[in-house]
């Protein structure tokens, strides 16, 4: 369903995950850009908390608003050694020179894992639930997890930063594992 450009499957809240299936609207929301939150108001703190939830119920690190179907500037993380947090129309303001080679995963691409250069620290001005601007500069777990859920609000997923060889095998055998489901199931009657 589309309303004025935003998705609105979030109602329902459960993760989208990738098809590699350019006609899916799954797909489609996973690869747009996030518009901007307008207002912090109940409705966004609401979201925030059940967010928060599928991020732990799937055992996640964190969560960004397209990942559940709505195309908001907004994500959640809860970083090992960390508080849960919540990020309001965010800005990455600064990268460091230093890269770090470190695997990652996506609650939207189950069980692929893959090493992505990123850099080793940020800074990020944000604002939180309570509406409340703040700037952090973070380095290694909290650096990569803000980095990753920042490409979801910019429709980039992990795997478009791995080498195009092992993006396109990863593909492939998605595309091959969707044709295997779709014959399992049932002709509709």
């Amino acid at each position: 369903m589309n309303y004025g450009g935003i998705f609105l499957y979030y109602r329902n809240m459960e993760v989208l995950t990738l098809e590699n299936n350019a006609d899916s609207e799954q797909d489609r929301c996973l690869r747009q850009k996030a518009a901007p939150v307008k207002n912090i108001n109940d409705e966004i703190r609401q979201t925030a908390r059940k967010m928060i939830d599928i991020m732990h119920d799937g055992k996640g690190v964190g969560l960004a608003g397209p990942q559940v179907g709505l195309l908001k500037r907004i994500f959640v993380t809860h970083a090992e050694g960390d508080d849960v947090r919540v990020f309001v129309n965010p800005s990455i303001i600064w990268t460091s020179q230093e890269q770090a080679n470190i695997e990652e995963g996506c609650l939207s691409i189950p069980g692929f894992y893959a090493v992505v250069k990123r850099p080793g620290k940020i800074k990020i001005q944000a604002w939180n639930e309570k509406g409340r601007a703040f700037t952090l500069e973070v380095s290694g777990m909290l650096s990569r997890v803000i980095q990753h859920e920042y490409d979801h609000l910019e429709g980039i997923l992990f795997i478009d930063r791995i080498s195009e060889e092992k993006r396109e095998k990863f593909l492939a055998k998605l595309k091959k594992t969707a044709g295997k489901e779709k014959q399992k199931k049932p002709a509709a009657i």
